[in-house]
């Protein structure tokens, strides 16, 4: 079993994959802000931390198999997009000078290919109220994470909406760069619980290096 710091381990996202994390008997240290959010496990750490200090998150993730980065400033929050730009590569210096090779971000849908040459963020999809946030995690990937030789990291987009009440189902199609369409229904969907699935399944067996993937039904 494997040995990990989930960062951001108690929001929407990363409290599912916490979930599937520990029920597959993984060991899990989660690096948040309130730490009285988290479940009890026996292999549940948890520690409260900045993820903007550096040195501690380093710290923290020394020794470890891999990080997880869940990390999201909140969708309501009016500092996101500052946030974002300036946390995102905090967190991959932080892994980097920990010694840990391995770094799965849970990443956003807006730089997938909705056509040939026409990303999410550029459609029109994209509610204007989210989309600085959106905006500022996609130049992250695309104009820093790409440049990242010296992590094997990934940078998991999930389809166009995550399903509220969604269950796990285990069913699921990957893809890499464009955007996954339920062929039943026209729309770009998974459920938190399967997207939290696909993600442990890449930390136990991981198939994507230094590149983007993403998953939809």
């Amino acid at each position: 079993m494997a040995n990990v710091v989930l960062i951001g381990a108690t929001s929407f996202v990363g409290s599912s994959i916490l979930n599937e994390l520990l029920s597959r008997g993984h060991k899990v240290t989660a690096v948040v802000r309130h730490a009285n959010k988290l479940p009890k496990n026996d292999n549940l750490t948890a520690v409260e931390e900045d993820v903007a200090n550096v040195d501690a998150i380093a710290n923290i993730a020394k020794g470890k198999d891999a990080v997880i980065s869940a990390y999201n400033p909140g969708w309501g929050n009016p500092d996101i997009k500052r946030l974002t730009e300036e946390n995102y590569p905090k967190i991959v210096e932080a892994v980097k000078k920990s010694g840990v090779d391995r770094l799965l971000i849970v990443g956003g849908a807006g730089t997938l290919f909705v056509k040939p040459g026409l990303r999410v963020v550029d459609s029109g999809a994209i509610p204007a109220e989210i989309m600085d946030a959106v905006r500022s995690l996609g130049d992250f990937y695309l104009n820093g994470l790409t440049k990242e030789h010296d992590l094997d990291w990934v940078f998991f987009s999930p389809a166009g909406e995550f399903e509220e009440k969604g269950e796990r189902t285990g069913k699921f199609r990957l893809g890499k760069d464009d955007l996954i369409v339920d062929p039943a229904t026209g729309t770009s969907h998974i459920s938190v619980q399967d997207y939290a699935v696909a993600m442990v399944d890449e930390l136990e067996k991981p198939a994507h290096h230094k590149e983007r993937f993403t998953i939809g039904y």
